[in-house]
């Protein structure tokens, strides 16, 4: 009797910059103060690039792809394909999928980048579990690389506090051991609220533009309906989750998610008071911390689930 196919997620690994930036730092730049912003948003510090600093974003997600490949004892030549989710790269083309299988010395691998804004780690995951079951690749790197910090107007302190930069890689293999690894994914997206959350490409000015109140509103609402319609593909029902590893947004909508789907908060991973909102990098970087705190056990059942600019939104049911 021949196993399904299945991707399962072996080993996670992150870089951020050194350099952090907390609320009283960002008092002296603002009309704001650190009460203001962790009230708000949860967030306490962040990791931000000096500005001048010309550090790529490939670069950090080389060193979180290289983490990954460590912690699972593989090789750079053991991976046959590279996916990277970013909404910050750092050339038009090649891809910064390109650059990280440059920087790791892989040449044997596919490599492209995901553009789906700070859903782009779920879409890159979901993608790349598909090439996997379809027998396409047997072991790939799913990368989330930000340096949002390039994105943002830093006289805007609706936009500049929230983020941060950083990039968190997992390593995906096939396996066909039967109920571990990937167990379903969802995804959709909205274009017709695409002018909610936006960053333009060309002009003098190409500053992240948001509205917060209509982002909160859908996020909220998107995010618990992805994850039960994805759990609902897994066969599985919401008191069998063990983790939620929400995108890393804002406290406010972690919190929301939470409240509508009666998850007690020790299930719920968090760590946005430390990194800020990473975009495509924020859930491998909390699946990290859970992994590091010793959350993630064999058999854990974890679901991601986020939403970014286009509206792009989606989710995926993972056992460990």
């Amino acid at each position: 009797m021949t196993h399904q196919r299945i991707a399962r997620i072996v080993s996670v690994g992150s870089s951020v910059p050194e350099r952090i930036v907390t609320n009283k730092d960002l008092e002296k730049i603002l009309d704001t103060s650190d009460e203001w912003i962790a009230t708000r948003t949860g967030i306490r510090q962040r990791h931000v690039f000096a500005p001048g600093d010309t550090a790529r974003a490939y670069e950090l997600g080389g060193k979180a792809a290289l983490a990954a490949l460590s912690s699972a004892h593989r090789s750079p030549q053991d991976v046959d394909g590279i996916i990277c989710a970013t909404f910050s790269p750092d050339f038009f083309f090649p891809s910064t999928a390109c650059k990280i299988q440059q920087y790791i010395g892989n040449s044997r691998a596919c490599a492209f980048d995901v553009s789906a804004a700070c859903a782009g780690f779920v879409y890159a995951l979901s993608i790349a579990d598909a090439m996997i079951v379809s027998g396409q690749c047997k072991r790939m790197l799913v990368v989330g690389a930000e340096v949002t910090s390039r994105t943002v107007d830093w006289t805007d302190r609706g936009t500049c506090i929230l983020f941060g930069d950083g990039a968190g890689a997992v390593l995906l293999e096939e396996y066909a051991g039967g109920d571990r690894g990937i167990l379903a994914t969802y995804l959709n997206s909205n274009g017709a609220l695409g002018d909610i959350l936006y960053l333009p490409a060309w002009g003098e000015k190409r500053f992240m533009k948001m509205n917060g109140n209509e982002v909160y509103k859908h996020a909220v609402r998107l995010m618990v309906e992805a994850t039960e319609l994805c759990l609902a593909k897994a066969g599985l029902s919401i008191d069998m989750v063990d983790l939620l590893i929400p995108h890393q947004a804002n406290i406010r909508i972690i919190n929301a998610i939470a409240k509508h789907m009666n998850l007690p908060s020790e299930k719920v991973v968090t760590n946005l008071d430390r990194y800020g909102n990473t975009s495509s990098a924020s859930i491998p970087l909390a699946l990290e911390d859970a992994w590091k705190d010793g959350r993630i056990k064999d058999g854990t059942v974890a679901v991601f689930t986020s939403l970014g600019g286009g509206l792009a939104w989606g989710s995926a049911v993972v056992r460990f």
